[in-house]
């Protein structure tokens, strides 16, 4: 029941129909006794200047979240970044204080490292990966690659100029671990365990295309996808027919979500209840 005492928190971007974020945020709220209400905006970045504006003279919103394609662009609107969301220069999560100042963070690092080391055998110490995407989450995969101290992270995407400059920043403010890859130029990997789909092609509008041909996969890697709705991305599912390991999104969803939570609300997240939630939607 909403009331004069609930709190709101948006997720701003677009496409946002394959977000699950909503049902497993509420879930966690109500596990957790918070009157808090979780709810879409469905927005790109014409009128995102206007629409952080509003949350910040807003006393209702705790706060928001954000996503594609608004993780670097919401920069330029908020107050402070956490030291981590300041060296990854992408935001995922905003929140409000009560003198109308907005602070940024990530948590798009911590959940894809959760997830990694909660569900694989992979080892990221030291290891070779290749991050096909140089967006926001492509942005904070690499960062949590360098920092969990990977040895070499390969970074690619269609936009070469983005790429570069992810690569740049990575080694100025993590590790001189990243390597530019030009768009299209694989011949790196073969040197890869992890390849990462960090581009979002595979859901929306694009479901049924990949990031990558299918004969570059290898039995070897461990290929990850960011996105989680469809659960298998053409990506994923052409990796398993090359007899690749595979992760899609959903666990680095639950860890983001819950370091989300506890940043908002100060309190514990209840990481099974939400977890739960987010199985009964994939089996639902």
């Amino acid at each position: 029941m909403i009331d004069i005492n609930t709190r709101f928190i948006t997720l701003i971007g677009t496409p946002l129909s394959q977000s699950f974020s909503a049902r497993m945020q509420n879930k966690g709220y109500e596990a957790a006794g918070l009157n808090m209400c979780y709810f879409y905006t469905e927005t790109g970045q014409e009128h995102l200047k206007e629409i952080i504006d509003g949350i910040r003279y807003m006393p209702s919103f705790a706060g928001c979240a954000v996503t594609k394609p608004n993780k670097v662009e919401v920069l330029k609107y908020l107050d402070e970044l956490d030291p981590l969301c300041d060296k990854m220069q992408a935001c995922n999560t905003v929140k409000r204080t009560e003198d109308n100042r907005l602070i940024g963070y990530n948590t798009d690092g911590i959940g894809f490292y959760k997830s990694i080391e909660e569900e694989t055998d992979f080892v990221l110490r030291d290891s070779v990966s290749y991050v096909l995407g140089a967006g926001g989450a492509g942005r904070a995969i690499a960062s949590a690659l360098a920092f969990q101290g990977a040895g070499k992270i390969y970074i690619s995407d269609k936009n070469e100029e983005s790429a570069r400059f992810l690569a740049e920043d990575i080694n100025k403010n993590f590790a001189p671990v990243a390597v530019f890859a030009p768009f299209g130029d694989y011949s790196c990997l073969p040197e890869c365990g992890l390849v990462i789909n960090a581009t979002g092609i595979g859901m929306g509008s694009s479901v049924g295309r990949s990031p990558l041909p299918k004969d570059v996969i290898r039995p070897e890697m461990l290929c990850f996808d960011a996105c989680y709705n469809p659960a298998k991305t053409q990506f994923l599912m052409d990796a398993e027919d090359q007899g690749a390991k595979i992760l899609n999104g959903l666990g680095m969803c639950l860890y983001q979500g819950v370091a989300q939570i506890e940043i908002w609300t100060g309190k514990r997240a209840p990481v099974e209840a939400m977890r739960q939630e987010l199985m009964d939607i994939t089996q639902g």
